[in-house]
């Protein structure tokens, strides 16, 4: 269970970061469930890619570097990733 807690950050993390860059960049916004959609698999696959990278403090522990390190890349892979779906689909509509 202790190893699935800095996944569950992530995804939430996620889901928050992909809301935000609905708000802060409306012409892409995919709308709430779009938008919460796309950072929850942004966000498991920023914090899995800044694990690796070696950024994010890895090993799943509970200290609060994992923790801040799971948050980080959460937000900032689900902002990205709905930045990026959002792009595409605005392309798709013209």
């Amino acid at each position: 269970m202790e190893s699935l807690l800095p996944l569950i950050i992530s995804l939430l993390s996620g889901a928050g970061g992909g809301n935000l860059a609905g708000k802060l960049m409306p012409k892409l916004s995919l709308g709430t469930l779009g938008n919460s959609l796309a950072g929850i698999l942004g966000g498991g696959l920023g914090s899995q890619l800044l694990g690796m990278a070696g950024i994010a403090a890895g090993g799943g522990g509970m200290d609060i570097a994992s923790i801040l390190g799971s948050v980080a890349g959460g937000g900032v892979g689900g902002g990205v990733l709905m930045a990026i779906v959002g792009m595409i689909q605005k392309a798709m509509a013209k």
